[in-house]
Order: structure tokens, then C-alpha cells, then sequence
């Protein structure tokens, strides 16, 4: 059942949407799904959140999906009624190598704390998300593409957290995901 479900997410993150009617709400749906995917900053963030809370496990399995896409919601206010937060890019850079740090070190923070960290992390996202909206797009299905597609990113983390439960290679993968961030940092 995982792996279909895990199929089923990565072929929605690689799929070409089909819209037969550009400028109309599905328009603001498709950018929305499509932000997250686009850049590689996003999907490793995303991506991440959804491996530490299967490795934390019990509760963070979803309280930590749940918390970043509400306050990545947020984050995405901020950023569509202008308000400036300061180094929004740095922010997102800093939460792939915070993450990815978080899975290489098997970190089991307190629940609050872990949910805290993925709040402050997600406003940057949600942030990106906002001042970059198109302007034609509708921002209630623009928000709602977003969240989907962040979703989809979390559960497949999750489901890559799942498959590697068994081996040694989860944690090292966060490494990879951290040195990825400073990486993006560099560039």
C-alpha cells in the first residue's frame, strides 16, 4: 500500500498538468501546485520535514506536515500584503541545512520545540510563495495549489523515510541534504 502511495505522489509531483482554460482560477490552482515543485530549494526543505517527522515518529508523523503547511499559509499573507521579511531567501536556504542537519543527527527535540522550528522555517517558504504569486492568479487557489503541492512533498518524504526505515541511509541522507543547502547557500 506505501509504495502505491508512493508512486501515486511522485507521479502527481512530475505530471504535466493539463489546463484547457489558461487565466481562469485552475491557472492560480496550477502555479500554486507548481511553486514548491520548481525550485530545488523547496522540494529539499519539503521533502525533509516529511523524513525527520518519520523519524521522530508518533505524533510528528503529522503534527509537523500540518504545522508547516499553517504556517507556511501564513508566511504566504506576509509575503502577498508586502510586508518585508528581512533575508526570506537566506531563511530558506537555512531551513534545507537546518533539516537536513536535523535527519543526519537523528534529532528528537521536544514535540513543541520541533514544531516551533517548522514554524519559523515555513514562514520563509510561505513568504517565497506570496510575493511571487502571479498577479493574475486568484490567491485563494493559488494558496490552495501551494498547500497541495507541499503536501505532496511531505508525504513523499514520509514514504522515502518509510522505504529506508530498514537501513542505515536515512541519516546520511539528511547530511546530503544539509551540505545541498549550504550548497544552495554558495551559489
Amino acid at each position: 500500500m506505501l509504495r502505491r502511495l508512493l508512486a501515486a505522489a511522485i507521479l502527481v509531483v512530475v505530471a504535466s498538468p493539463a489546463v484547457a482554460h489558461t487565466g481562469h482560477a485552475a491557472d492560480g490552482l496550477v502555479h500554486g501546485f507548481l511553486h514548491p515543485i520548481g525550485g530545488y530549494d523547496h522540494v529539499l526543505a519539503m521533502i525533509a520535514v516529511g523524513l525527520w517527522s518519520a523519524q521522530i515518529g508518533g505524533l510528528a508523523l503529522w503534527l509537523l506536515p500540518a504545522t508547516f503547511v499553517s504556517a507556511m499559509t501564513f508566511g504566504a499573507f506576509l509575503g502577498v500584503a508586502d510586508l518585508l521579511l528581512p533575508s526570506a531567501e537566506l531563511g530558506i536556504i537555512a531551513s534545507v541545512v537546518v533539516l537536513g542537519i536535523a535527519i543526519a543527527t537523528a534529532a528528537r527535540l521536544p514535540l513543541a520545540l520541533s514544531a516551533a522550528t517548522i514554524i519559523v522555517l515555513a514562514v520563509f517558504h510561505g513568504y517565497a510563495h506570496g510575493t511571487e504569486m502571479p498577479l493574475a492568479a486568484n490567491g485563494v487557489t493559488y494558496g490552495a495549489g501551494f498547500a497541495a503541492g507541499t503536501a505532496v512533498l511531505h508525504a513523499a518524504g514520509l514514504g522515502v523515510a518509510s522505504l529506508l526505515r530498514r537501513t542505515k541511509l536515512l541519516r546520511p541522507l539528511g547530511g546530503a541534504i544539509a551540505v545541498a543547502g549550504a550548497a544552495l547557500g554558495i551559489s
